[in-house]
């Protein structure tokens, strides 16, 4: 089945990857999908969880355009040596329409691993230092709406609960699957790369 962007509240957002240990032809063809996707719509960062895949792993282009910018693949991402504070509007591709401002780090330093095996080892700051946080974030079962300030998270509550609604809905309908068979689908998915 192709890849798609799943939407909060799917179960799968909420799953802590495991780290990556096997990289193959598979997961490259499901990386280059991600890129697709990502850009279809108009993304600069997407992780492996957003597309219902409990790996490790996240992609970025921070022009979003794959005729510019540069396409990275981070696998099994740590971030160390956070510095400063920044405040900015962060929005997600599994949150369509939602918007938020979110505090984070300034700086980060970002270690990493490319889809061939080598490290990467990148000192971020501004844009692309938000981006890695948002997508590691996720990563760890986290969404920027978890972030949000009082007044934000009040703001964001009516369009938080129409994606969960909708969910629901889709549930009724069964045009999605149980939380059984979606953590059974998990726990095969990373039997494979984890």
């Amino acid at each position: 089945m192709p890849l798609e962007i799943i939407q909060y509240p799917h179960p799968t957002l909420r799953h802590v990857s495991k780290p990556l240990k096997k990289i193959d032809a598979g997961l490259r063809s499901l990386v280059g999908e991600m890129f697709a996707l990502m850009y279809q719509h108009n993304g600069i960062g997407l992780a492996a969880n957003q597309v219902d895949l409990p790996y490790r792993l996240f992609i970025v282009n921070l022009k979003g355009d794959p005729q510019k910018g540069e396409e990275l693949v981070l696998v099994n991402p740590v971030l160390s040596r956070r510095k400063g504070l920044s405040e900015a509007e962060e929005g997600c591709l599994s949150l369509p329409g939602l918007y938020g401002q979110v505090k984070r780090p300034a700086e980060v330093v970002l270690d990493a691993y490319s889809l061939e095996g080598k490290p990467i080892h990148l000192e971020l700051d501004d844009l692309f230092a938000r981006v890695v946080q948002h997508e590691i974030d996720h990563l760890d079962g986290r969404l920027f709406i978890d972030r949000l300030n009082t007044t934000g998270a009040l703001a964001a509550k009516p369009a938080i609960e129409e994606f969960e609604i909708q969910f629901a809905s889709q549930r009724e309908r069964g045009e999605m699957p149980s939380e059984d068979a979606i953590a059974a689908r998990i726990v095969e998915l990373e039997s494979l790369r984890t």
